[in-house]
């Protein structure tokens, strides 16, 4: 039911990325995201990341535990995801909501406009801002975890984390 849910939120937002298309920089090979965050997921969404991993080669197996243990004894607040293996998510399938929606240009219910990250680094919607203003029509759906976790009472989400403290 989840991976069923997964498929038709990814037709949603591959339509929010269509969209934007000319404003989105985002393309294999850029991990900006990857390499820079810290990575909220929810029970649900770690035990999904988790069939993943355990899919894994043994190679690929050991370096992604290499990196958790080496995160678990640094705990650094923001930190590269131990699941980045040569640019690219070694997961994919199974990556969290966060993963799948960022990049995108959303309008929290507030009326704030969470813009990723990477626009403030000549990426993402940078040509649509200047560092305080932007000059684009953001996607009119609060994209925010909370908002998806909310709309979707069918699951049990559980309790949200940082990566790194799953781990812990």
């Amino acid at each position: 039911m989840y991976e069923r849910f997964l498929k038709e939120f990814d037709a949603k937002l591959a339509v929010c990325f269509e969209r934007d298309a000319s404003a989105i920089k985002c393309q294999k090979g850029c991990t900006f995201c990857c390499e820079n965050a810290d990575y909220p997921l929810s029970r649900l969404e770690m035990e999904y990341l988790m069939q993943g991993f355990l899919q894994l080669d043994k190679e690929k197996h050991d370096r992604v535990r290499e990196k958790i243990k080496h995160l678990i004894r640094v705990k650094p607040d923001i930190y590269p995801c131990p699941f980045l293996l040569n640019g690219e998510c070694s997961v994919y399938p199974c990556r969290p909501l966060t993963c799948r929606v960022h990049g995108l240009a959303y309008m929290r219910c507030d009326g704030i406009v969470k813009l990723p990250e990477c626009a403030r680094n000549g990426l993402n919607y940078s040509e649509n801002f200047d560092g305080q203003t932007i000059n684009f029509e953001p996607i009119k759906e609060d994209l925010n975890l909370d908002k998806i976790f909310a709309a979707h009472p069918e699951f049990d989400f559980g309790e949200i984390r940082s990566m790194i403290d799953w781990f812990s």
